[in-house]
């Protein structure tokens, strides 16, 4: 049986990479989403990719990674946004994942696990083998153990040459959509100081066990493709190197500590990047008089700025000011022409100040919100709150229905959308839609008793 569970072990640590994104959190905010958007698009139409069916997605992790999972999704960690210092950085490594896309890497996936498992079966056979032949215990577990170290050899050179493709076509990308490969090289020379800085092997003989090639060689072999291209010697976009300064400085804000913060911000710096942090940082200490301080001179350098405007209104809506917060939330969701995520932090703090009068206009401004972007649990909520206010109950409970099921709450979510079916009329979008979420809870509560 021991044999067995090192089989079993094995098969589970090569099939986990293909779904890592489960037990990670998203980053969602209206300009990250923007400028991520900005900067793939030329490069997604380079891949031949439909640029409505891929996103990038921001994970909440502070390590410097990115993957694609399934899907036409790129998944960048915010970790990376933090160490690279150019937009034209991060154009690089979403330019790779697109090579994965395109590649169909993931579907790939079980061709290398296949052929490591036929691997492993084979040694586990031959193991058995042996030890009802009378070899020693020692022997057969020799057999299943060098079976192993090749089964798992086997898959990372599969990964090995899954990596080199996606370098290979990331370049193809970035000289198609007229950008320079520069940015693409600083960021694997970071890579690189990172391997060295805690002690991973750079010799060709340890290569092998990794599942990705060396980092000195993807550069040798990337700089050779890049510095023929015309793109080469191409600038830097200035003005997408300062939105990119802005939201680097927006998420590092936001995720660190607020003292860190104050260190790589101080007060002395008065551009917009440093008081874009340094608001977040005051906010999470609530010190809420300094983060207004530091939105209101935001404000002064650009009064229409929506984005501003958005930050001011968060922070006085979670500070318990919200009927202040519907000015700057409003303008906000009307400059973005009602953008989902800027309309459900404007519809919470209409309801939020409990002023009944202003209920009718949060449930304009959710419902537009969420015929936007379905995938809004936060939108879904608060419309919900919105329909119970009014006494409106099945249409509350398929707003909590939509909310629950995309939080993975599938009971509560098949209860709610069965309520809401009963209540509402019969062959209506919205009757239709209870029926929808009824059966998606239901598969995946079945889902789950048969991983038990």
């Amino acid at each position: 049986m021991r044999l067995f569970a090192h089989i079993l072990s094995f098969i589970a640590c090569v099939t986990l990479v293909a779904q890592p994104v489960a037990a990670q959190s998203i980053l969602r905010d209206a300009e990250t989403e923007a400028l991520l958007n900005e900067m793939a698009a030329p490069l997604v139409e380079a891949a031949g990719l439909e640029p409505a069916n891929v996103d990038i997605v921001l994970v909440n992790d502070p390590s410097i990674n990115a993957f694609v999972a399934g899907g036409q999704v790129v998944y960048i960690h915010a970790g990376l946004i933090d160490a690279a210092d150019t937009a034209n950085e991060v154009q690089g490594v979403i330019a790779h994942e697109l090579g994965h896309i395109t590649g169909g890497h993931i579907i790939r996936s079980s061709e290398g696990i296949g052929a490591a498992t036929n691997i492993t079966i084979l040694s586990l056979l031959l193991g058995i083998g042996a030890a009802l032949a009378g070899a020693p215990g020692e022997a057969a577990a020799g057999i299943f153990s060098a079976g192993q170290r090749a089964a798992i050899g086997k898959y990372l050179a599969f990964s090995r040459v899954q990596e080199s493709s996606a370098d290979a076509a990331g370049a193809e990308y970035l000289s198609l959509a007229g950008i320079s490969g520069r940015g693409s090289l600083e960021f694997f020379k970071k890579l690189q100081n990172q391997e060295f800085r805690y002690g991973y092997s750079q010799d060709d003989d340890q290569a092998f066990v990794r599942t990705h090639p060396l980092s000195g060689d993807r550069i040798a072999t990337l700089r050779e493709s890049y510095v023929k291209d015309p793109a080469w010697d191409a600038p830097d976009d200035p003005v997408l190197q300062a939105k990119f300064e802005r939201v680097k400085a927006k998420l590092f804000g936001y995720t660190s500590q607020p003292a860190r913060t104050l260190q790589v911000y101080p007060e002395r710096r008065t551009d917009v990047p440093a008081r874009y942090a340094r608001a977040y940082a005051f906010h999470k200490n609530a010190l809420i008089d300094e983060a207004l301080s530091e939105a209101d001179a935001l404000l002064a350098l650009d009064p229409d700025d929506p984005y501003f405007l958005e930050l001011k209104g968060q922070v006085l809506l979670e500070s318990g000011r919200p009927a202040e917060a519907l000015e700057p939330l409003r303008r906000a969701t009307e400059l973005t022409r009602s953008q989902p995520l800027i309309a459900s932090m404007f519809g919470h703090a209409l309801i939020a100040t409990e002023d009944e009068t202003h209920f009718d206009e949060a449930e304009r401004v959710l419902r537009a919100a969420v015929a936007r972007d379905r995938l809004n649990p936060f939108a879904w909520y608060q419309l919900g709150v919105v329909y119970a206010s009014k006494g409106d109950m099945p249409r509350a409970r398929l707003a909590s229905a939509e909310q629950q099921v995309m939080t993975r709450q599938y009971a509560a979510a098949l209860a709610s959308a069965q309520f809401a079916e009963v209540g509402l009329p019969k062959g209506s979008p919205d009757w239709i839609r209870a029926q929808d979420i009824a059966l998606e809870a239901r598969a995946a509560l079945e889902r789950l008793r048969d991983e038990r």
